[in-house]
């Protein structure tokens, strides 16, 4: 029988593909991209509003068990952003005080968490942007089995290895680095949009008649 540990190169970073994402809202990129993409159930658990837009490693892990993210963190490279598939579980805490200072060393820029994490203090302290599911004190096993740098699913959002993560107060989305510089466009074009619509919100000359037309297309 197999170990049912799998450990994959991380892939190539295109830091072209960052710059196109950094600085946008994740609300903005969920939006054109069809409104299909980002996380749900995953919190900031830094009280600080913190943003994150780097290169996923990703890591698949048993409910509870954290192996395979220990020897996730030798492999990390700086820019990136651990994504964890820990099933959801929040039983027991996945990472911690201690795994995120070796990120840090490694030059990580954020956890993304589908599990539980602790020391939610020091992820402050730092600070250090993490997304989780939870927190809980109680610490996890180490038995594995696991994977790294293979597709996972986080908070219902698939991620690859190498996809650009954009992380802010709303969510996480992942972006494929092929699409990035279209999406980087696109969102950037939505912002300018939504800031025109702001300022005539603001000026009293906003229109919402597209309102009733589509209420009134609706009822056709």
């Amino acid at each position: 029988m197999g170990s049912g540990i799998s450990i994959h190169p991380c892939a190539p970073r295109d830091d072209a593909a960052v710059a196109a994402l950094s600085g946008l809202p994740s609300s903005v990129i969920s939006d054109v991209m069809g409104r299909l993409v980002g996380t749900t159930g995953l919190s900031l658990v830094n009280r600080t509003n913190l943003t994150v837009c780097g290169v996923a490693v990703t890591v698949k892990v048993r409910a509870g068990d954290n192996l395979l993210i220990h020897k996730a963190l030798d492999m990390l490279r700086p820019g990136d952003v651990l994504v964890v598939d820990g099933e959801g579980d929040v039983s027991r805490a996945l990472v911690g005080e201690i795994m995120m200072t070796s990120a840090i060393v490694q030059g990580a820029i954020g956890f993304v968490i589908d599990g539980a994490v602790r020391d939610s203090e020091a992820f402050e302290e730092h600070p250090f942007p993490c997304w989780a599911r939870g927190v809980n004190l109680r610490g996890p096993y180490k038995d594995g089995p696991g994977s790294i740098n293979s597709p996972v699913t986080v908070g219902g959002m698939r991620v690859n290895p190498g996809d650009i993560i954009v992380g802010d107060a709303d969510g996480v989305v992942a972006v494929p680095p092929t699409d990035a510089l279209l999406i980087g466009k696109m969102a950037h074009d939505k912002v300018l949009d939504e800031q025109k619509m702001i300022a005539d919100i603001k000026s009293g000359t906003y229109s919402s008649a597209w309102v009733d037309a589509l209420i009134k297309q609706k009822g056709d």
